[in-house]
């Protein structure tokens, strides 16, 4: 997420009410999460663990919980709780807007596109040229969609990320400011969802197809030419690269990536980043005809036991 213009450490730093470290002027353009970040942009961290991960990032400003020596031609907001205050960055300049229409003022429309009975479009939606949008889609703030695109009844696209914090009192919600990006020629299936980013988008690019019922978790990039099937649930900040096909009922953990004209048989779950240009099956997963053997193997372990008894 990139901010409107260019803030100084020193104004988002008393914008949080924390402290910093470095030049009061050192330049803010954004924030993002650290898979995404770039020179400009704020990172959070709250775990000793990521420390170092976090102040190693393409990032040059780190709000952290502890107080470091930042890197050279780095920052640091120094704040007793980084979640909480990411969130209040993501209030201030992504804040919610309530609609009063069912289809914004703001949003703009392609040419020949056609919206059907109960179509809902958020504030700042673009919709490409020669689109058609089934009954009861709801489209969230912000998305973006190509042209020659189609999205079946009761889609939806940009509701939150799946994403908490664990608190004594209970579950705290990061906050989503990103976007949905759909791009030319996609078909999306009846029912399914795709979320935002956090601060980044959510990608599907050109020319892929969903089945129904699919789910797209946040920050997740689904390549070109893709083929997945029914109820495939793929979690946040998942890289399914192009001409993959995933059939149905497949679960992807997150943060992994699915190489290039990967094949996944159904109902296998992911959980772990496999190379592209093969074909997978099981859960857990592993090339198709390494695991078939293994369970016709299976198949053949009564006999054996019966064998067994009668030696």
């Amino acid at each position: 997420m990139k901010f409107p213009r260019t803030y100084s450490l020193q104004e988002i730093a008393a914008l949080l009410n924390v402290e910093f470290i470095g030049d009061p002027d050192f330049p803010v353009l954004g924030m993002n999460e650290i898979h995404v970040v770039e020179p400009g942009d704020i990172v959070f961290v709250d775990h000793p663990k990521y420390y170092q991960k976090a102040l190693d990032s393409a990032a040059t400003i780190v709000l952290i919980n502890k107080k470091v020596d930042p890197p050279e031609n780095k920052a640091l907001l120094i704040s007793d709780d980084p979640f909480r205050d990411f969130n209040a960055l993501t209030r201030h300049f992504k804040p919610f807007k309530q609609a009063d229409t069912s289809i914004a003022t703001t949003a703009s429309i392609g040419q020949n596109t056609i919206l059907q009975p109960n179509v809902f479009i958020g504030n700042n939606v673009t919709i490409g040229a020669h689109c058609t949008i089934h009954p009861n889609v709801t489209i969230y703030d912000d998305c973006i969609i190509g042209n020659h695109v189609t999205i079946h009844a009761g889609t939806v696209l940009g509701a939150d990320a799946f994403y908490y914090k664990s608190r004594p009192e209970g579950f705290d919600k990061l906050i989503s400011g990103g976007r949905v990006v759909i791009e030319d020629n996609v078909d999306i299936g009846a029912g399914c969802t795709i979320d935002r980013g956090v601060t980044g988008d959510t990608r599907i690019k050109e020319g892929s197809k969903l089945d129904n019922q699919i789910q797209v978790g946040h920050d997740t990039v689904i390549g070109k030419k893709c083929l997945i099937a029914s109820q495939c649930g793929i979690a946040g900040c998942v890289v399914v690269e192009d001409e993959v096909t995933l059939w149905g009922q497949v679960g992807v953990t997150s943060g992994i990536t699915i190489g290039k004209k990967a094949v996944v048989l159904a109902q296998t779950g992911i959980s772990k980043s496999i190379e592209g240009g093969k074909t997978y099956f099981g859960s857990p997963v592993e090339e198709a005809r390494e695991k078939l053997k293994q369970l016709a193997h299976v198949k053949r372990i009564p006999d054996m036991l019966q064998k067994l008894k009668n030696i």
